[in-house]
């Protein structure tokens, strides 16, 4: 008996699965993902529509994001899949608490090494930033839960698997996280082309480096809680550095000086 074949509307059916496995499309599919506990991340959400307070509902009960999107950004994501209005997107990852982060340094008996992300919305950056903070030795990535890029797919396949390593908290007040931070002892550096030579500043004590958005740098809130500012030297006709490159180079430098100072 031969192999049947394939129908056109079988393979693009796979080819969809394939390519958004890590969604969940309609109305029913996400209300039991999210009664089921399942790991989602976001909720994108056609705003517009008022039939969807119960999503909404269970959402904030299990503490998932969820952002307004039209139909032509949920129509995007769910591949031309059926939608209605609302398509959730799985979790890569198990986010942990800021005191989880704290928890790693000090089964190492090591000083904090912590990577604070304010408002990295590519998902590429975020992705780069955490590959670079595994090997750098960084004791977890802080984000926070509204305006950022979270770990998605996009995030862990950019981040070449560093985002099943390192730990990566998302918090809902970057800002009190910060404090508590300060509170263990934690000094906290952001980086802003008005700070002092990244070079000539001692980052051998307990750290914790900021690195801005991409368009906008560190917000204000978050510079007035920053105990120091370092900044990389520019010498070209560009003032600025990709997010994720000017994170490297400054996580580097926290591990070339307490390479030295051993």
């Amino acid at each position: 008996m031969g192999v049947s074949r394939l129908t056109a509307d079988m393979e693009k059916d796979i080819n969809m699965t394939e390519k958004n496995e890590n969604l969940i499309c309609g109305r029913n599919p996400v209300i039991e993902a999210l009664k089921s506990g399942a790991n989602l991340d976001t909720i994108y959400i056609d705003g517009s529509s008022g039939s969807l307070g119960v999503i909404r509902r269970l959402a904030r009960e299990k503490g998932v994001v969820v952002k307004d999107a039209d139909d032509k950004k949920l129509s995007r994501l769910a591949g031309g899949a059926s939608h209605q209005g609302v398509v959730a997107e799985g979790a890569c990852g198990e986010y942990v608490t800021a005191e989880d982060i704290l928890e790693v340094s000090r089964k190492k008996g090591t000083k904090p090494f912590i990577i604070i992300c304010d408002e990295i919305e590519d998902p590429h950056n975020l992705g780069a930033i955490i590959r670079t903070a595994e090997t750098a030795g960084a004791d977890g990535v802080i984000i926070p839960k509204r305006r950022s890029a979270s770990l998605n797919a996009t995030v862990f396949k950019t981040s070449a698997g560093a985002a099943s390593y390192v730990p990566v908290a998302r918090v809902s007040n970057l800002a009190s996280c910060i404090d508590m931070l300060k509170e263990n002892g934690v000094w906290i550096y952001g980086t802003d082309a008005s700070g002092t030579d990244y070079s000539k500043t001692d980052m051998t004590g307990g750290i914790a480096l900021v690195i801005g958005s991409e368009g906008f740098g560190i917000s204000r809130l978050i510079q007035k809680k920053c105990d120091f500012m370092i900044k990389l030297p520019m010498l070209g006709k560009i003032n600025s550095l990709n997010a994720s490159v000017a994170a490297g180079i400054f996580m580097y430098e926290v591990l070339r000086q307490r390479s030295q100072a051993e």
